[in-house]
């Protein structure tokens, strides 16, 4: 799943290497403190393969389930990630990068690095917009407060400063 030996890709060489597999991270949903679901994760591309190195070009597909900032609800986040990650057979010869990857051993495991790209994609929030949910959102208002919309918010005036916008309309009109 997601591994070869240096050796099996260097029989590919001349074939190539095409990659269409679904993968389940259900481990990353147990780590990660706001993730509560993530569907099996679907990798789909190819490889490049040299003497030297190998690229893989990789379409990382999926959808994760994290809580509304605003009312703790579900809410269902598509992600696409297109990366390409070079695996040198060798680190003699070039200069390594974020993207680049000495090959340690004699397997190339592709696994950390999507766990790695996926939850580089975790939001830092996200909102709910679905009023079907209400139920088991968080409290909208409590004692002595209660959320409110921007647009609600624009043209209310604080009632402790009521007295003061009446004196300066009453100024306004003396003018």
């Amino acid at each position: 799943m997601l591994k070869w030996s240096v050796h099996q890709l260097y029989k590919l060489q001349k074939k190539g290497l095409q990659i269409n597999e679904d993968v389940d991270l259900y481990d990353l949903v147990q780590n990660h403190p706001d993730l509560r679901e993530i569907t099996p994760v679907h990798v789909q591309g190819h490889a490049d393969i040299s003497s030297m190195k190998v690229i893989f070009h990789l379409t990382i597909t999926g959808e994760m389930t994290l809580p509304c900032a605003r009312t703790l609800v579900d809410v269902k986040y598509p992600f696409e990630i297109r990366t390409s990650e070079t695996f040198l057979f060798s680190s003699d010869e070039y200069e390594t990068s974020e993207q680049t990857h000495v090959v340690q051993g004699e397997v190339i495991d592709l696994m950390p690095i999507i766990h790695e790209l996926v939850l580089l994609e975790i939001p830092l929030q996200v909102f709910s917009d679905e009023e079907e949910n209400k139920q088991e959102a968080a409290p909208q208002e409590g004692k002595f407060w209660k959320l409110i919309k921007k647009e609600e918010q624009q043209n209310k005036i604080d009632p402790r400063l009521a007295s003061l916008a009446k004196l300066l309309d009453k100024k306004e009109n003396d003018s």
